[in-house]
């Protein structure tokens, strides 16, 4: 039986590095460090390493296109952001492709999949409600695409991400919500398995346990973020023998969900019951009685931080995809 070639992903899994480092390596690019090229050719020797001439060509061939995958394009937050990835995209001369997943994780892989054989040059990604595993997102790096996170990022996993500074904002707001006197605070949290989900929680928990009020479980839900799982929610808390006082809720649009929920149920929102919430879209403003306040997280900005880290890992002379970095935007809670 005919051997295997050795390919550049045998040299990557041996020396435990990104395939990607191993490709630069190999062509001598000058981002990668004097002593990883020395050790990958040490590997590449000793394993009979062959370059494949067709992969190389492909590998010069840049598209200047970016893939862009976000849950909903409709959604305020996420247009915001596409605009600020575009502004600092196009001045580059690059062009965005942009897919969005419906939270959904089929529509999700396809896309990674579309990028790949469309030979996209990076990939800026926020994950959808259902994704629970990073692998999926490997493919990208094992073709030597270029990946950061925004806003939704896996948890636990070491990779380029921008995002908001959420677990303070969640504290903030609580507190906020203590001082206006409310000690029955809940929370209309999002998926489990999103990690701005667990930072939300976490900093509701921290900000109860500092003002020693009590933890109630059954003020904590979580919602996959549609509508009918938001009102479903919602009433539950509404059945409940004492009715909390204020919800912390994900973002607006589960806000808006909640509130309509409690109109349903009799319930007069911010009156009854007081809300708030995190994304502090322009559409709140419309509203007769929006939540009293919204945590601003700059969806813009944040979205031409994502938009310039993918390009510094792209054209930067570093060897910056050895040490995946994280910029964290500083949120404001604004007042309504």
């Amino acid at each position: 039986m005919q051997k295997s070639q050795v390919t550049i992903k045998h040299i990557a899994q041996e020396l435990g590095i990104a395939i990607s480092t191993v490709s630069r390596a190999l062509q001598n690019h000058p981002r990668i460090g004097l002593k990883t090229k020395e050790r990958v050719f040490e590997v590449a020797k000793r394993l009979n390493y062959v370059p494949n001439p067709a992969a190389i060509l492909l590998k010069k061939n840049k598209t200047n296109t970016v893939g862009v995958v976000f849950p909903y394009l409709q959604e305020e937050f996420f247009s915001q952001a596409i605009t600020g990835i575009e502004d600092v995209i196009s001045a580059k001369g690059y062009n965005v492709v942009i897919s969005q997943s419906k939270d959904k994780l089929e529509r999700e892989n396809r896309a990674i999949k579309s990028f790949i054989s469309s030979r996209v040059d990076g990939v800026i990604a926020s994950i959808s409600a259902e994704t629970t595993q990073y692998y999926p997102f490997k493919e990208l790096e094992n073709h030597g695409i270029p990946l950061v996170f925004f806003d939704r990022v896996p948890k636990d996993v070491a990779v380029n991400k921008v995002r908001g500074n959420i677990l303070e904002a969640a504290f903030e707001a609580t507190i906020f919500l203590a001082k206006k006197g409310f000690s029955r605070i809940a929370i209309l949290n999002g998926p489990s398995n999103l990690e701005i989900s667990n930072e939300r929680l976490e900093g509701y928990w921290k900000a109860l346990k500092s003002l020693n009020l009590p933890i109630v479980q059954q003020y904590i839900k979580s919602t996959d973020l549609t509508k009918d799982s938001t009102s479903k929610k919602m009433e539950e808390l509404l059945l409940l023998p004492e009715k909390p006082q204020a919800i912390l809720c994900f973002n607006d649009y589960v806000a808006l969900f909640a509130m309509q929920s409690c109109r349903q149920n009799g319930v007069i929102p911010n009156t009854d019951i007081h809300f708030v919430s995190f994304a502090n879209l322009p559409i709140t403003a419309y509203l007769d009685n929006p939540p009293i306040a919204s945590v601003e997280q700059f969806a813009y900005k944040m979205g031409e931080q994502a938009a310039t880290l993918l390009l510094k890992i792209l054209e930067s002379n570093e060897e910056s995809e050895i040490i995946p970095e994280e910029i964290i935007i500083d949120t404001e809670l604004i007042i309504h």
